[in-house]
């Protein structure tokens, strides 16, 4: 069986690991005043941020079913048997919803996984599926290798304002925060596809610190023995996001990678300007594979 993996644009998954890893994407869209733009065509991250900046009205939509099986058709006119498709939460968008229609009329058996995440805490489920894929694993252990790696992994932020949040819809748990919004530079993680409350920090500068230690703290406790990677996502702030690697570089050497990833379009309106985010995973991929069974 050959298996072929789609994502979308949420993943955040670096232009060079989709072409190695042959991945189909399928974007998200931004609708700025009215006008619809395709992630990573039509808009990118940083017009976006001044959009957010200039309080211009800026939302979001997810891909219908018909772009959705436009991927499914393209995928399986490559000669596959079958199709893995991992999205953002279901908690969050309807992109799960449009895979599921589109995959009743692909020509080729889809399943479709919620990864309950989004940002490379599903980007790295998702090269964890394509390198099952690769090595010819079934289906259902490609599946099941992108579940398990997502639910494995540990999401963090910190935002400037919950404001962008509360806009869009998507501030679940953290609104507990809203009434001490002025007073207090918030943390959040995402846990099970939900945005979560973690700490209350007076400054900025304390927030970052504190989400330093605590994804030091999130590694050393993870069980993960061929390493983890580490991804560090921003919107516009740079600099943040390169000091931050130079923490992580100092204080975890032996990890298996560290990055700095911009934030797509599209999550990038629901969070904001001045974002910091840290995603950690435990490294995993096919040793031997034999029929179904991935030893």
């Amino acid at each position: 069986m050959t298996v072929a993996v789609v994502t979308d644009s949420t993943a955040c998954l670096p232009r060079e690991s989709v072409t190695r890893h042959g991945i189909h994407v399928v974007p998200l869209h931004v609708v700025v005043e009215g006008r619809s733009f395709t992630e990573g065509e039509g808009i990118s991250s940083s017009e976006v941020a001044e959009a957010l900046r200039a309080h211009r009205t800026v939302s979001t939509s997810k891909p219908s079913p018909g772009e959705m099986l436009d991927a499914y058709e393209k995928a399986a006119a490559g000669g596959v048997d079958a199709i893995v498709s991992v999205h953002l939460s279901a908690s969050m968008s309807a992109t799960v919803s449009s895979a599921l229609v589109a995959a009743s009329e692909s020509p080729v058996p889809v399943t479709v996984v919620d990864s309950h995440s989004v940002g490379m805490a599903m980007g790295f489920a998702v090269e964890s599926a394509a390198r099952y894929a690769a090595a010819g694993a079934s289906a259902e252990v490609v599946a099941q290798s992108a579940r398990s790696r997502a639910e494995a992994a540990r999401a963090m932020f910190y935002v400037d304002t919950l404001e962008y949040l509360r806009r869009g819809g998507r501030i679940g748990k953290a609104s507990a925060l809203l009434g001490s919004a002025l007073a207090i530079k918030p943390l959040l993680e995402l846990s099970d596809g939900q945005i979560l409350p973690l700490e209350r920090v007076r400054t900025s500068s304390k927030a970052l610190v504190r989400l330093e230690d605590r994804l030091i703290s999130a590694v050393e406790a993870m069980d993960a023995p061929l390493g983890v990677e580490i991804a560090i996502h921003h919107l516009d702030s740079r600099p943040r996001a390169d000091d931050l690697l130079r923490k992580v570089r100092a204080r975890l050497p032996h990890v298996r990678s560290v990055q700095v990833v911009e934030l797509g379009a599209v999550v990038g309106t629901h969070v904001g300007p001045g974002t910091l985010a840290v995603a950690a995973s435990p490294w995993s991929g096919p040793s031997t594979v034999i029929g179904a069974a991935v030893l």
